[in-house]
């Protein structure tokens, strides 16, 4: 009786018990390879036939594909088929157009994108001339010598290409950059600058761009060649300049002038609460016909445009508040402008109104 409920007892316990969880499946399948064009045995106009080289999965099976055409908006998904080749259809007799595909897995992790393949939509296994559309169906040309390290100062990845042709004129270039599970439209430019910068990246770190020219009717070129591009600090921001402090000091500076003549007055505050003892006043004149003659209450001396004041022996100390008062004559040659900064002993002051 003992036993019989011990293996009741068994039982039950291994009912109850939860069987250990299976750990999640996170590995994509690998990037499907190997594309080729397979001529569809069809007799209808307007298809591509794609074969590729099955992908791989670690959990065995892969559970099917994504296939994805550039169009002048970017990329779109066309069909998910479950195996090589595949066809695609509703395309314009004689056209080219580009493809990539993706795998995916039963856990819905999607491999890397493939490589690009451009074709041509035929009629099946013959492919005769077809008639002409009206407007303009030709692409341009596909963008050459994409290449990374032409632009050192942007953060974040940075790079140029060669101009595309075509038979009416390129109009601009889209930018795609590839991405776990396919190819995303990062960014468009115009004509005048092939180059493009996109930040916000891991530094250090490469990512992968294709360019994509583009004309007035909506015609797009085969995308270049894939490049890796490596995302930099960019160069360092200069530090603006700091604004001049003002120090503890007030300037006035009125003047009148005749022809070739000028009279000046200026007045010198101490704003501080500390005396000022053996001070030096600089300025610079606006204009080089602008010069000092003679001057009172400072020793006066000029360099150039540069005009310096120093404090004679009855007035080197000026105490907390207390002004004093100085000026000159001078010369010009036509044109007298105000100095609009002055400094006392190096420190700038602030100009009375």
């Amino acid at each position: 009786m003992r036993l019989r409920m011990a293996l009741i007892a068994g039982a039950l316990l291994a009912i109850i018990t939860p069987l250990p969880a299976l750990a999640a499946d996170t590995t994509p399948p690998s990037r499907p390879g190997g594309l080729m064009s397979c001529p569809p045995p069809s007799s209808q106009g307007g298809m591509v036939g794609i074969c590729w080289t099955p992908s791989t999965d670690d959990s065995g099976s892969v559970a099917g594909y994504d296939v994805y055409r550039l169009t002048s908006t970017g990329f779109v998904k066309t069909s998910s088929p479950t195996s090589s080749p595949t066809i695609v259809g509703g395309l314009v007799l004689g056209r080219s157009y580009s493809f990539y595909l993706v795998a995916r897995d039963l856990s819905g992790n999607v491999s890397a994108p493939s490589s690009f393949i451009t074709l041509t939509a035929t009629t099946g296994m013959q492919q005769p001339s077809p008639s002409p559309e009206p407007g303009d169906t030709q692409p341009p040309t596909q963008p050459q010598n994409v290449r990374d390290g032409c632009l050192w100062d942007f953060p974040g990845t940075a790079f140029c290409w060669d101009a595309s042709t075509d038979n009416v004129g390129v109009v601009g270039y889209d930018i795609y950059r590839e991405t776990v599970g396919g190819w995303i439209k990062v960014g468009s430019v115009g004509t005048q600058y092939r180059m493009f910068n996109e930040g916000g990246l891991v530094t250090g770190q490469y990512y992968t761009y294709a360019v994509v020219a583009r004309d007035a009717a909506g015609n797009v070129s085969p995308p270049s060649t894939p490049t890796p591009v490596l995302a930099r600090q960019g160069l360092p921001t200069p530090s603006p300049s700091p604004s001049p402090t003002t120090g503890s000091c007030e300037v006035g500076y009125d003047s009148v002038m005749w022809s070739t003549g000028m009279a000046v007055w200026m007045t010198l505050k101490n704003t501080g609460t500390s005396p000022v003892s053996v001070w030096s006043l600089e300025f610079d004149f606006p204009d080089a016909g602008q010069r000092w003659v003679s001057g009172h209450n400072a020793s006066w001396s000029q360099s150039g445009r540069h005009v310096t004041a120093r404090n004679v022996a009855w007035n080197s100390q000026i105490a907390p508040g207390a002004t004093v008062n100085l000026g000159f004559n001078g010369a010009h040659t036509g044109l007298n402008p105000e100095p609009t900064a002055f400094t006392l002993n190096g420190t700038n002051c602030s100009v009375r109104a």
